[in-house]
């Protein structure tokens, strides 16, 4: 008989998620359902507000995808009203978006999805000077690797366990059949969880410097807010082009020493999961860090495209404005459409939501009615992956030089073929290669920023078209990026100098869809599907699939209350 095994909440993620896999007599998922059991109708706040203020709202969708909302936002109001912004505004964007994808990236590894493969409280068995003699081996260029070092992080995660309260290691299957690494390989792993969580809170100091703090720094429909000035004291400045600069050169030590070499070792360790967590073989990526303008995708860092059925010998155009293209299905989601319509491009997306499922709590979900609050975007009705292995893919397929050299280094320092990548592990493994490109464009960006300074250009905003009394009465305009959990666009129509209609289709909505009505998993669902587990009372298995997609339920279902009730007004005077 079939068993369901539930996991709500999914951990170690943003937002609020339910997984249930459905499980044949074997033990292998033979389906499964992703379900978003949060809403908030960001879309439905920004009807009627000022477009120049709707990134302020939709950078606080979420605290971890912080500045790539705001971003998006900006990008669909400067679309919309033909807005060019200054070359030093481009490449402080860039810098915005790529120390948020590194610094998301490592942390992602090390604080969300490393627990999956690593046994902390194997780490107590560990040797510390064989310990010391592997991170040599795995990390020979980074510093802290004496037996001395490990023999103290192991005394702290004895502490830790012997007290009974294991904190931040609390809740977790350890002792699972499926761990597979020596306890010197989890005890390394758990002192550089350590030291990665001291270093993320220093490089987004970046974020304080150009857009004042971090989370939601500031942005600006016409480039960004901050002003440059080399020897003024309330500007960007000589002293803060330099912290930046040491910022970056600290980042790219601790990825290129640290990140990525602990990455590859936890690889070797579980060449299974090159096999296992596929899913669609769809991949998308709008593409992203513009070099000559957003208007020139032939000249992103970050290229854009499809790939189809895993076929590498083909990448396929994109285009997020195209209404026969990106569209979103409600078949499966607590939303109502108007009579007759399917499928809505979201630049005539509604967002009217209809509860439809069990009074909380519940055992189940109905897989055949609707089950989340999550809408179901389709590109030319086929479900996508995004995200960084969607990215990584298209650059490999589309034969950029910069993206095949890191995925053939990695496939030959594991020996593995490119079919590797289609798996949990690829998933996982091409976080890692897509930090080491984004640390590499970070320095380059901020090299270019110096030099068109140097030049004696300071300008960060065009405000030619700020006031609405320049603008047309109707437009409308698509902004997108890519956001470290993939492919994100915000759709808005401007009329009469108000917000008509917003629609925001981010990563997460894309992987963690519901079926459409086509009965089409989303990309969660289908990684799932032929998952053998080894013990349905912990779902292991579960996690590590999930959590290689690094989900973002917050920014997926933009909270009222159980009842419906308004919680709470704020007036803007």
């Amino acid at each position: 008989m079939a068993k369901r095994v539930v996991v709500d909440p999914v951990t170690r993620i943003e937002g609020h998620l339910r997984i249930e896999a459905i499980l044949d007599d074997r033990g292998v998922i033979r389906d499964a359902i992703s379900s978003g059991t949060m809403w908030r109708g960001l879309e439905v706040i920004l009807q009627g507000r000022d477009p120049r203020e709707a990134w302020a709202f939709c950078e606080r969708i979420c605290g971890v995808c912080t500045t790539v909302h705001a971003l998006a936002s900006v990008r669909s109001v400067e679309n919309a009203l033909k807005i060019q912004v200054p070359r030093n505004a481009d490449h402080i964007r860039n810098i915005m978006a790529l120390t948020q994808m590194v610094q998301d990236h490592v942390m992602h590894f090390y604080h969300l999805h490393a627990l999956d493969w690593v046994d902390v409280v194997s780490a107590l068995k560990a040797d510390p000077a064989a310990t010391a003699t592997l991170a040599q081996k795995v990390s020979p260029d980074w510093p802290t690797a004496s037996p001395g070092y490990f023999r103290e992080i192991q005394a702290t995660v004895k502490k830790f366990v012997d007290s009974g309260q294991l904190g931040i290691f609390a809740n977790a299957y350890w002792g699972h059949p499926a761990y597979k690494m020596p306890p010197e390989a989890n005890l390394m792993a758990v002192a550089h969880y350590l030291e990665a969580l001291q270093w993320q809170k220093e490089i987004i100091k970046i974020h304080t410097i150009f857009g004042g703090k971090n989370p939601h720094p500031n942005y600006l429909v016409g480039g960004m807010a901050c002003a440059i000035s080399m020897q003024g004291d309330h500007a960007i400045n000589i002293e803060r082009l330099n912290q930046v600069r040491d910022l970056i050169t600290e980042a790219r030590r601790v990825v290129e020493g640290l990140y990525v070499p602990d990455l590859m070792a936890v690889a070797s360790f579980y060449p299974e999961w090159t096999k296992l967590g596929g899913g669609l073989g769809n991949y998308m990526s709008y593409g992203d860090i513009p070099q000559n303008g957003i208007d020139d995708p032939a000249h992103y860092r970050f290229p854009r495209g499809i790939v189809v059925g895993r076929d590498l010998s083909h990448v396929l155009p994109v285009d997020p404005t195209d209404s026969g293209q990106v569209r979103e299905e409600v078949a499966h989601s607590w939303y109502d459409y108007p009579q007759g319509k399917d499928a809505l491009h979201p630049w005539e997306g509604v967002t009217k939501a209809r509860y439809t499922g069990p009074k909380a709590p519940y055992q189940q979900l109905d897989e055949n009615a609707k089950y989340s609050w999550l809408k179901a975007p389709r590109w030319k009705g086929l479900p996508m992956e995004v995200g960084p292995l969607a990215r990584v893919l298209v650059g490999y397929a589309g034969g950029r030089g910069d993206f095949k050299e890191v995925v053939s280094e990695a496939l030959g320092r594991l020996k593995l073929p490119p079919a590797a990548l289609f798996s949990t592990m690829g998933r996982t493994a091409a976080r890692g290669l897509e930090t080491r490109l984004a640390v590499r464009w970070l320095a380059e960006e901020y090299d270019s920023l110096v030099a068109n300074i140097k030049a004696g250009d300071t300008a960060t905003a065009n405000a030619k078209r700020w006031e609405p009394e320049t603008w047309p009465a109707d437009v409308k305009g698509c902004g997108f990026c890519e956001a470290p959990r993939g492919a994100l666009g915000h759709w808005v129509h401007i009329a009469a100098g108000k917000i008509a209609n917003y629609q925001i289709v981010v990563p997460s909505t894309w992987n963690a869809s519901p079926k459409d009505g086509k009965g089409q998993h989303g990309a969660y669902e289908a990684a799932l599907l032929d998952t053998p587990m080894a013990d349905p009372e912990r779902p292991l298995e579960i996690l590590r699939t999930i959590h290689s997609f690094d989900p973002c339920l917050a920014c997926a279902s933009h909270v009222i209350g159980p009842d419906g009730r308004k919680l709470a007004e704020v007036v803007v005077r």
